[in-house]
């Protein structure tokens, strides 16, 4: 007799769930509130299409290999030599083409293991020295949402360091259409193999059964009447922008003054924009208490330094702020394996961003919902 699995929320973490679980030989139905798909991985509609942030795929983790070996992120478009060439570091209010040396230092020290119970701040700082440690905690901002990451335990800022900075190709992969393409064809997926999918319908009480919610941990509290699942996030300010192209125009810009960041996502893929037009994605971590319209100050100084005359030439801008819904934020003397956990008993599982799975920013979604899927396969 094949098992019953109800799946609540149709993310990323849902949607990879109810496929894992379909092919596992499970009956499968996915209850999502919104009448759209997606969640954070949803993007725009054309002609201008925006992630819900700063959003890339690494080739070099579980979560890729799993999708790709079920073609849910080809066509991607790779960084070319050409792009490399645009991308730039923000110090001291200006932009430049080398990093600081001592960041180049800890790449070249990358083997090192960094402890669980101290954190980034001190350890870097003791290792590398201050200048090198404010470096490489700015230049976290992108990986972490965190205005501080110096504050985080250093395992956990580390390893994010080693992954963007590994000294190889990068690893970046930019699915062709957005990340909305990936989310369309992994609904697809999910229908294909039998998952009846149910947009528009909220789950206000636990289901019966087998369940794996795929929720926020906000929304997981309240539907599993459990007030543990809490865990540390990030909180920043996003600004999108379609402009007209300009050949001055940067690729990328990593802000080691304020820890923001700008991406223009056209380039390697020009189907974000109409012809002639640029889509740029933009970043920038709040201060604690800090206003959204202070911290758009603040990211629009990048802009100012990457997209020259950008305000004469926008034709399409939305802005945002980010608050609890950028993962998993890991304090000294805690780690993934001490998130709330993906077994809840009873026959309930959890998966999604800030929960005890490995992997970095999204990947944690996938990791985790594989998990929840064979956990509830075996049950």
């Amino acid at each position: 007799m094949r098992e019953n699995i109800t799946i609540v929320g149709g993310g990323l973490a849902g949607l990879t769930a109810a496929i894992a679980c379909a092919e596992g030989g499970a009956v499968v139905v996915l209850h999502e509130a919104h009448h759209t798909l997606g969640g954070r991985a949803r993007s725009t509609a054309t002609p201008y299409v925006a992630n819900d942030g700063t959003h890339v795929f690494y080739s070099d983790g579980l979560p890729w290999r799993w999708l790709d070996e079920r073609g849910l992120v080809r066509p991607f478009a790779p960084i070319r030599p050409g792009h490399l060439a645009r991308v730039r570091f923000r110090r001291d209010g200006r932009l430049t083409g080398r990093p600081p040396a001592g960041l180049l230092r800890m790449v070249a020290r990358r083997g090192l293991t960094a402890p669980v119970d101290e954190d980034f701040g001190s350890w870097t700082t003791r290792r590398f020295g201050a200048g090198a440690a404010r470096a490489a905690a700015r230049f976290l901002g992108v990986v972490t949402y965190e205005s501080d990451p110096g504050r985080l335990s250093a395992a956990f800022a580390w390893e994010r360091l080693r992954r963007v900075l590994a000294p190889r190709y990068p690893a970046a992969r930019y699915v062709a259409g957005g990340w909305g393409r990936v989310i369309d064809r992994m609904a697809a997926r999910a229908r294909d193999l039998g998952v009846r999918i149910e947009t528009g319908s909220r789950a206000d009480r636990l289901p019966e059964g087998r369940v794996i919610v795929a929720t926020s941990l906000d929304a997981a509290r309240g539907l599993l009447g459990d007030g543990s699942l809490r865990w540390e996030s990030g909180r920043s300010v996003l600004l999108d922008l379609a402009v007209r192209a300009d050949p001055r125009d940067m690729f990328l810009v990593s802000d080691l003054d304020e820890g923001g960041f700008l991406e223009r996502y056209s380039l390697p893929d020009p189907s974000l924009a109409p012809p002639g037009e640029s889509l740029v994605q933009m970043q920038m971590p709040m201060r604690p208490d800090e206003p959204k319209a202070a911290a758009l100050a603040r990211l629009e100084r990048i802009a100012d330094l990457a997209l020259p005359d950008w305000r004469g030439r926008t034709t399409w801008r939305r802005d945002a702020v980010a608050a609890g819904r950028s993962g998993a934020l890991d304090l000294p003397g805690t780690m993934w394996r001490d998130r709330p956990a993906v077994q809840r008993g009873d026959g309930v599982w959890l998966a999604g961003d800030q929960v005890a799975a490995p992997g970095m920013l999204s990947e944690v979604s996938i990791n985790s919902a594989l998990a929840a899927a064979r956990a509830a396969l075996a049950s």
